[in-house]
């Protein structure tokens, strides 16, 4: 048992770690955590990690892709799907008594998926309306764009959906070879969260996953080689400037990133107070949008600020960006403002958890990526830990001179 008398776990005997979350609650999630993403891929096959996601659901050696379609729906529960540069999470949420037969769902996708090629051809077209909604929508392509710029000539530095040229290659083979390779029980972590006890979970896991033997024949992943800063405008013949400010900072294993994530919350989470959206939205009506996010990898991660705004009105919008992280950046903030900044990142918190998919899935990637499942409390417990150096030291890696900005206009 884990030290939270809710989390149990369990590995089995083919080395498929399991966790389950006890909640009382009429509503249950079960899923695979897959340490496998876009950044896997080899060139030339770009996209394959999501189109396996997609493909997966389209047929088995025992069902069509219209029963496995069906095969939740019918209990008026969902099953799904998404792929990151480093993972895929496969899950399912239902009505608590129908727990077995969500697991052997699973279990059939992972074990049996056939990849049809007629159906392959027919979710091609999907995918590639999928990556063309992207490009038509400028305040999400310029996510990829940066991402790409931030990481280029690394296995990170590629667009998770993949491009046309690419994807048109893609066969059945290669997906049941992606499939041979990466879902494999040392890979993948099986998630649960509801109010049946965790024996039976571990129980029905075993009966449907324990036929997975196949051992993972390895990925090597190499950390991006870090870039000298950039600036770069494309124009697109837009109507606004859609902008992202950022830089590589320290990725999941580092313990520098709880300062980081305190200080991306301060500059641009998701509370109205954040000192980006009062400077540049609130006092002055510079942007439409501004907002900061932080995305981890295993060996590096990056920090991203995005403004949305008429054209004539960038420059000084990223005036005051500089000068709000030179702020931070200059001294230590005092005790007790970071107090505050502290309670509001630790109430944020505790409403999260309240969330079961957030709950269900952060306790696979957990286990997946730590080996152990943190609690909420110490969560919040590295927050608080968090000094007031500490977050200087993460606002001097910031400061505009350490930042890449790309601009769509």
């Amino acid at each position: 048992m884990h030290n939270n008398e809710n989390i149990a776990l369990h590995t089995l005997t083919n080395g498929l770690r399991l966790v389950h979350v006890h909640r009382n609650s009429l509503v249950a999630w079960c899923g695979l955590a897959v340490n496998a993403g876009s950044r896997d891929e080899m060139v030339g096959q770009y996209g394959l990690a999501h189109f396996v996601e997609h493909t997966i659901f389209k047929g088995t050696k025992r069902r069509s892709s219209t029963r496995i379609n069906n095969r939740m729906e019918q209990v008026g529960g969902e099953l799904n799907a998404y792929t990151t540069k480093e993972s895929t999470m496969l899950y399912c949420i239902f009505p608590v008594e129908h727990l077995e037969r969500a697991v052997e769902l699973i279990a059939d996708l992972v074990e049996n998926s056939v990849f049809p090629e007629h159906e392959l051809v027919t979710e091609l077209d999907v995918v590639l309306e999928e990556v063309a909604s992207y490009r038509d929508s400028p305040s999400e392509a310029v996510y990829d764009d940066f991402e790409d710029m931030l990481l280029a000539g690394s296995q990170l530095g590629h667009n998770i959906l993949g491009e046309e040229k690419d994807l048109r290659r893609l066969t059945s083979g290669h997906c049941l070879d992606w499939l041979k390779r990466l879902y494999v029980p040392s890979n993948m972590v099986f998630f649960s969260l509801g109010s049946t006890p965790a024996e039976k979970v571990f129980r029905l896991a075993e009966k449907y996953f324990s036929i997975l033997s196949h051992a993972k024949r390895g990925i090597k992943r190499k950390a991006p080689v870090a870039l000298e800063p950039q600036r770069k405008v494309v124009d697109l013949g837009l109507h606004q400037s859609h902008t992202i400010v950022g830089a590589r900072v320290a990725g999941m294993y580092d313990d520098e990133r709880f300062a980081m994530s305190l200080l991306n919350n301060i500059l641009g989470g998701p509370g109205m107070n954040s000192l980006l959206n009062v400077s540049l939205r609130e006092k002055r009506g510079l942007v439409y949008t501004v907002e900061s996010s932080l995305v981890t990898f295993a060996d590096c991660g990056m920090i991203q600020i995005y403004l949305g705004c008429e054209h004539e009105k960038l420059k000084k919008a990223l005036r005051l960006i500089d000068h709000t992280i030179n702020s931070l950046a200059q001294a230590p903030m005092s005790d007790r403002r970071l107090d505050a900044y502290k309670r509001q990142y630790s109430g944020q918190l505790l409403v999260a958890s309240d969330n079961a998919e957030f709950t269900a899935m952060g306790a696979g990637r957990g286990l997946l990526y730590y080996n152990r499942v943190g609690t909420l409390q110490d969560n919040i417990d590295c927050i608080l830990s968090v000094t007031p150096e500490q977050l200087q030291q993460a606002a001097q890696q910031l400061t505009l001179d350490h930042c890449s900005v790309l601009t769509f206009r």
